[in-house]
């Protein structure tokens, strides 16, 4: 379990949508910042299922009532996956994994964004029809030679930036991860 709380400048959404509101401009959290808190919490699960073999669950909430800075615009988060290492296929130090998260906002998040308002990754001047983003994410990771590998990752995401009227998305990745 981890607790956090965030302490800094920020902007509260609904202060940024009365301000944009009272002046006909679209809402800006940096109009209205000042020193406060965002609380949050996480729950992390990871289960051994056999020595090559293993599961998890994740769950997330924060504060949604101010603009994020720190990483993301989502609020709550919940995921499941699992990871398989390439014991059965004579890959030891390859490894396979699958996972399915769902990621949400606010409502204060949702009514600044749909205002015209902008966070670190979305914002588009619209969000008329506000849902859930839905993510199922693989990668396959395999050691080339002692300390390089290479993992290549794709990501089928419902709802990105949690608007029902954008994707789905496939997202590819390639990854190179050496150590000296």
């Amino acid at each position: 379990m981890l607790g956090f709380l965030n302490h800094g400048r920020m902007g509260s959404y609904s202060d940024a949508v009365n301000l944009g509101r009272a002046t006909g401009a679209p809402p800006d959290t940096a109009l209205v910042r000042h020193f406060a808190s965002r609380p949050g919490l996480a729950l992390n699960l990871e289960q051994e299922i056999r020595p090559d073999l293993g599961v998890f669950a994740r769950l997330s909430v924060n504060d949604g009532s101010r603009e994020a800075y720190e990483f993301t615009d989502v609020n709550w988060s919940a995921s499941v996956g699992f990871l398989l290492k390439g014991n059965q296929w004579n890959r030891a130090d390859d490894s396979v994994g699958l996972a399915v998260a769902v990621n949400g906002i606010s409502a204060a998040a949702r009514a600044y964004f749909a205002a015209g308002g902008l966070g670190i990754l979305i914002g588009d001047g619209q969000l008329p029809h506000p849902g859930a983003e839905n993510i199922v994410e693989t990668f396959y990771s395999m050691r080339v030679v002692e300390h390089f590998t290479v993992s290549a990752n794709y990501q089928y995401v419902v709802h990105p930036a949690y608007n029902r009227d954008r994707g789905p998305v496939s997202i590819f990745a390639l990854r190179l991860h050496a150590e000296f």
